[in-house]
């Protein structure tokens, strides 16, 4: 009959223990509405695309593979996954009983008779093992064991949210750096020409078409272009150093190509599946927190009921050393059973209960928030690109006009009086402005590209 009552001990335990604690269910979601005025029936996944595969460069992948080895942010996390993973085996182990050795001696002292006469020293040696056990009869150290395996996975998470940002980060600067070397190519080509200038303006001033003015102020014009070019090359340095930085090393020179050599992945037009918010890790993290509250909120109401706890100890006892596991040894043991029931604690089990479910409606709020987050980061970066494509035309036609504004007014300075050196001035200038912004405009749609893969949780597979 006894046996038959702890066969069903496990069956009661778990059948209370699910009126306690209650049944984690992911927040529902709706996806549709994350993105503004895109597709959402394409199958074709960006994310799912490998890094090497989106990014093209060879370069640029050998940094990447740098950073993802070397990064010392990644590295960190990687540590806090360990921990994680030793406090999760741990939170296995609770479920097991504990158990103990101990051994002693003692040795009494006695008088006899009673208050005088001789004192006699009786020594004993004892040695024991102890177990206990608590019989997780509301659920709370299950509720524990899912909490610490979701600080498992939070942290995975967390490693590839720093490892998708590292990717754009890096693939970021090393585009910067591909723009900020074409412009300064633009930038010491339009100050030889400039310097060209100066010496046709001196000859058309000896030939009196032009005067002391033109000399002057084509002389200014060369320096306008050649003060810009320290202004860059600081620029290039900085960005070389923070990109060392992301790839775990001191500052340093950086191994790259040319931006007239890059190519747009192939992709960049694809549609994005409603399902690609799911692929994001900072999103992921954040529904991990809030299952980790949830999960919390659970231990919060075991507190609420009785702990039972089973214990169990033998061993052996001697009065002489000499005589241990003979006849002479003796033996005990014991066996009990505790229930403890909180019935005043100052209200702290009240209080932890309103914390936890607090906590947990404030992880559910940040849950939606990366949502709506990740929803405008797509939607920002595909209209970025778009954005970016519409004006390359223009852009395109608007430095061929200003070429050959260029070519017209410094031909008519030579050979005609109804213009001046301002109207060349002004055409050079505009026409270097815009070769400058066409280099911008190409950053502007890298990193459109680089966002959108970010945007997409892509790169942590």
């Amino acid at each position: 009959m006894k046996r038959r009552y702890l066969l069903l001990l496990p069956c009661v335990t778990v059948v209370a223990a699910c009126k306690v604690t209650k049944t984690y269910q992911p927040p529902a979601t709706d996806t549709v509405a994350q993105y503004r005025g895109q597709s959402l029936s394409d199958t074709m996944n960006i994310a799912r695309l490998p890094w090497r595969s989106y990014f093209q460069d060879e370069d640029l992948q050998a940094l990447i593979a740098e950073g993802l080895g070397k990064n010392l942010q990644l590295k960190a996390a990687i540590t806090r996954i360990e921990a994680a993973n030793v406090a999760y085996q741990q939170s296995k182990a609770a479920f097991l009983p504990q158990a103990g050795f101990n051994a002693g001696y003692k040795q009494s002292r006695l008088a006899y008779p009673q208050g005088f006469g001789f004192v006699t020293t009786t020594p004993q040696y004892d040695m024991s093992l102890s177990a206990s056990w608590e019989a997780d009869i509301w659920g709370r150290l299950r509720s524990a064991k899912k909490a610490a395996y979701i600080s498992l996975l939070s942290g995975e998470a967390a490693r590839d949210v720093i490892l998708t940002r590292l990717i754009a980060d890096i693939a970021g600067h090393y585009y910067t750096l591909l723009v900020l070397d074409h412009q300064l190519t633009i930038l010491e080509k339009a100050a030889d020409i400039r310097s060209a200038d100066v010496e046709a303006m001196t000859e058309l001033q000896r030939s009196n078409v032009v005067n002391g003015a033109a000399v002057v102020q084509s002389q200014a014009n060369e320096y306008a272009a050649r003060v810009a070019i320290p202004v860059l090359k600081k620029q290039i340095r900085q960005t070389e150093n923070a990109l060392s930085i992301l790839l775990g090393k001191p500052a340093g020179d950086i191994k790259r190509g040319r931006l007239e050599d890059q190519l747009m992945p192939v992709m960049i037009n694809s549609g994005v599946p409603a399902q690609l918010l799911a692929n994001r890790p900072d999103v992921r993290q954040a529904e991990l927190a809030f299952r980790g509250a949830f999960e919390s909120t659970n231990i919060a109401r075991t507190a609420f009921y009785p702990s039972l706890t089973l214990t169990a100890a033998g061993g052996f006892s001697s009065f002489s050393f000499g005589d241990w596991l003979t006849k002479n040894t003796g033996l005990f043991g014991n066996v009990a059973a505790g229930v403890f029931q909180p019935i005043y604690n100052r209200g702290q089990n009240k209080s932890r209960l309103k914390v936890a479910k607090a906590e947990q409606q404030t992880a559910f709020y940040n849950f939606q928030q990366s949502l709506l987050t990740a929803g405008q980061e797509v939607s920002d970066a595909l209209f970025t690109y778009s954005s970016v494509e519409e004006r390359k035309a223009f852009r395109s036609k608007q430095i061929e006009a200003l070429e050959k504004s260029v070519d017209f007014t410094q031909t008519l300075l030579k050979y005609s009086s109804n213009t001046n050196y301002i109207d060349v001035l002004t055409s050079e200038q505009s026409l270097l402005s815009a070769q400058l912004e066409q280099a911008n405009d190409q950053l502007e749609q890298w990193m459109a590209v680089i966002s959108l893969y970010h945007a997409l949780g892509g790169g942590w597979q």
